[in-house]
């Protein structure tokens, strides 16, 4: 039997990188799985890779409308939420100077207010003793030039996850947050330093095990947070760097 046996999750930005890669993991483990994206193409790619028990449900979390309908479709589908995976972000490296307004709120629209009404929205259908899973960044705490906006947006969620630790403790729900650290997924190569290869060695050595994170490692903190192996774990900011935030 698998950690996640019988259990339904919601994974936004599930049509890539880490999330792809969580809703792989969570559908062998034994969950059925409700994966969002942006691009529909991507969606359906997704879907025939993870192979069964998925449904993939077109959408941008920014946008509240798109976030009922998501919901909407977890209700008429399974009527309830075990686990849900907010992962959905976006990076786009901008120093102070050249900042804009646009993608200012752009960051947190996305990364901010997308995640905390993906989390709001599910509050009817998530069950006593579920889990919510925020995707942050050990950036928060790293002091990356370019990254204001972006670090800013994720230590609002270990601000988040703290709150909602008290709020729902009486239903014994569970709030965590994962922080990779640099991890070899499309977005890290976002804003790069010259070549693919160039970012990947920029971030490469800010990592004291010398090598970028994978998303399977994610995936398996998140299956971790989702199932009955972390019952008395909430409220926590959990690293997955590499040591690069301990360094």
């Amino acid at each position: 039997m698998g950690a996640l046996e019988g259990k339904v999750a919601v994974i936004t930005g599930g049509n890539s990188g880490i999330g792809l890669a969580t809703a792989k993991r969570f559908v062998q483990e034994g969950a059925y799985v409700f994966i969002t994206g942006r691009r529909q193409a991507e969606l359906d790619k997704a879907v025939s890779l993870i192979g069964k028990n998925v449904t993939a449900v077109q959408g941008d979390v920014s946008k509240l409308e798109d976030l009922d309908r998501l919901y909407e479709t977890v209700r008429k589908v399974k009527g309830r939420v075990d686990v849900v995976f907010a992962n959905a972000g976006v990076v786009h490296p901008v120093s102070l100077a050249d900042s804009t307004p646009e993608k200012f709120d752009e960051h947190f629209n996305l990364n901010a207010r997308g995640v905390y009404f993906t989390v709001q929205k599910a509050l009817p259908l998530l069950t006593d003793n579920g889990s919510i899973i925020l995707s942050g960044s050990a950036a928060w705490q790293m002091g990356i030039p370019g990254y204001g906006a972006y670090s800013a947006t994720k230590a609002a969620l270990v601000s988040f996850v703290r709150s909602w630790t008290a709020e729902l403790a009486s239903r014994g729900i569970r709030a965590n947050v994962i922080s990779p650290g640099p991890t070899e997924t499309p977005m890290v190569h976002v804003g790069s330093k010259g070549s693919p290869e160039g970012t990947s060695e920029y971030f490469r050595k800010m990592i004291p095990m010398g090598r970028l994170g994978t998303a399977d490692e994610l995936a398996s903190a998140a299956v971790f947070l989702a199932s009955n192996e972390s019952s008395f774990i909430t409220g926590i900011d959990l690293p997955v760097d590499g040591g690069t935030v301990s360094r």
